[in-house]
């Protein structure tokens, strides 16, 4: 390419058209990036949230949406000298500066006690334990009620009059009757010794056992009624006789016949 053509292009219109488009989509778009997010952020625009703390819920949802702003609902509570539906706490405070469109955070009063689960504390715990763990989930624990058992032990829990268990929902009004035990136990209450066992005796065990049983029986059956058909268990060895009995009896003397008396009586002549 030759100089004179270069310089020829350089000087174009085209060429410096295309330039000025270029940098004027780079200012317009600048100001656009400056100006959008001035009007998106609402920059410079300032609103105080105000106290909308213990009015009810419709009251305090027409109060924001006069100053633009938005509420939601976040979480219930319960207080009981309060109506329902009113506003126990709001986020941001009062008082706070933010912008038109902004969202508070409220936790209305709830038109009912709230509900705990029962946790596991029956047969599982001490009095002391069941106890710092049920208030410190909320629960009112009155004085316990001792029944016979293991002394402090947790047998069970009244509410209201009634046995709950593990998992029941109860009011955090209702308060809780530990049923713990005294220390005593019921001369009614059964109690189940289990022996020791010990194999290497069991069989020996069970076979006296079983001899003894069948001695038994038939001692028990009358003499006219013998067994058809009866195994006799070997006799022991008899021992042998002393001396003494083994010798033979000497033998009774013979009967001596009675003499017969004389005749005396006299010849007739």
């Amino acid at each position: 390419m030759k100089s004179a053509e270069f310089i020829k292009k350089i000087f174009s219109l085209s060429l410096w058209a295309n330039l000025l488009a270029m940098a004027l989509v780079v200012v317009l778009l600048c100001l656009g990036v400056k100006f959008g997010i001035d009007l998106y952020t609402h920059h410079g625009e300032k609103i105080v949230v105000p106290d909308v703390k213990h009015k009810s819920f419709s009251d305090a949802k027409h109060i924001l949406g006069d100053r633009d702003l938005e509420i939601v609902v976040s979480d219930t509570g319960y207080v009981k000298t309060l109506p329902p539906d009113c506003i126990l706490e709001q986020s941001p405070e009062p008082g706070a500066v933010v912008k038109s469109g902004r969202i508070i955070y409220v936790i209305i009063n709830s038109p009912s006690t709230p509900r705990l689960t029962i946790p596991d504390v029956i047969d599982n715990s001490s009095l002391r334990e069941a106890r710092a763990k049920l208030i410190a989930m909320g629960f009112k624990v009155i004085d316990p009620e001792y029944v016979p058992g293991e002394r402090d032990w947790v047998y069970g829990i009244k509410v209201r009059g009634r046995n709950v268990v593990t998992g029941d929902r109860v009011s955090i009004e209702d308060p809780l009757i530990l049923q713990v035990g005294d220390g005593k136990r019921d001369m009614m209450d059964s109690v189940s010794y289990i022996d020791p066992v010990y194999p290497e005796f069991e069989e020996e065990d069970e076979f006296e056992e079983v001899l003894e049983l069948e001695t038994n029986h038939e001692g028990n059956q009358p003499a006219q009624e013998a067994p058809a058909a009866t195994t006799q268990p070997a006799q022991p060895a008899q021992p042998a006789q002393s001396a003494q009995s083994a010798a033979p009896k000497p033998a009774a003397p013979a009967a001596q016949q009675p003499t017969q008396p004389a005749n005396t009586t006299p010849k007739q002549e």
